[in-house]
């Protein structure tokens, strides 16, 4: 069977009506296409739709010597249809290569120095996090980043222009990302700062972590269990059992004691 997706794609494609059954089909639902030929990609075999009306669709084919290379490559595609989908539908960019990271930084740092007190520190730590986005890049491109980042910061700082400066991974330098069509959706950057802002709070708020201990004596939690220390009841282990009949014979019968370091014991009256 064709899948759905499959089947939606190639109706909106030809103009055609996909149908549930095959009686009382008219030329209204049907669809056209200039060529339609089936093709040997590898070990696969493929129909192709050509010259249809509505080229709104697009079938892109990857190929290569391994399964790792052709899922890095389905994700790299992927990733790239979503940034332009996003941008479409933001209808605003701002420059990439780590620019409006610098900016942004740049404004909290002048921010800082009008406040008072320790809030100062968290917005001077801020900035310094934002930096990390254009000294990633730069490691990543195996430039040195205290070089490329100190040239940005006197960029940003002492510009006017300087504005849409960001890290130029081909030349190991700062360009205007903007100019050089280097660009990012602005929703996703406006998502990306309150996702983050939003996580650093939450960890922040933690302030404590509880752990339960695990008891050292396996068979500690089912003596605990039983409705009764007397004896060798139901809910008491055969190890303590056996351990506190020990200690009553050498204390002659006694009803409490210690079995060792941090283990101490008590018989009801009813254990006999």
């Amino acid at each position: 069977r064709v899948e759905d997706g499959d089947l939606k794609r190639v109706a909106k494609a030809t103009g055609a009506t996909i149908q549930t059954s095959t009686n009382g089909i008219f030329e209204g639902v049907l669809g056209t296409c200039a060529n339609f030929e089936e093709k040997q990609v590898g070990d696969e075999r493929f129909n192709l739709f050509t010259g249809c009306p509505n080229s709104l669709t697009t079938t892109m084919i990857l190929r290569g010597g391994s399964e790792q290379f052709i899922a890095e490559s389905e994700r790299s595609i992927h990733d790239s249809l979503m940034v332009v989908k996003r941008s479409l539908k933001s209808k605003a960019v701002v420059a990439g290569g780590g620019a409006i990271e610098m900016e942004v930084a740049k404004y909290l740092k002048e921010h800082a120095l009008t406040i008072e007190g320790k809030g100062q520190l968290v917005v001077n730590a801020f900035a310094r996090a934002l930096e990390i986005v254009p000294r990633q890049l730069c490691d990543n491109a195996g430039f040195d980043s205290n070089d490329i980042l100190s040239s940005l910061r006197r960029k940003h700082t002492q510009d006017e222009n300087g504005t849409w400066y960001g890290v130029d991974i081909e030349n190991g330098d700062i360009m205007d990302t903007f100019v050089a069509g280097v660009w990012e959706p602005s929703d996703n950057k406006s998502n990306s700062l309150a996702s983050a802002s939003e996580a650093a709070c939450v960890i922040l708020s933690i302030d404590e972590t509880v752990i339960n201990p695990r008891s050292q004596d396996p068979g500690a939690a089912n003596g605990m269990m039983g409705g009764g220390m007397g004896g060798q009841g139901p809910g008491l282990s055969n190890t303590m059992a056996g351990a506190m009949d020990a200690v009553n014979a050498q204390k002659g019968g006694s009803r409490s004691g210690n079995l060792g370091n941090g283990v101490s014991y008590l018989k009801g009256r009813g254990g006999g």
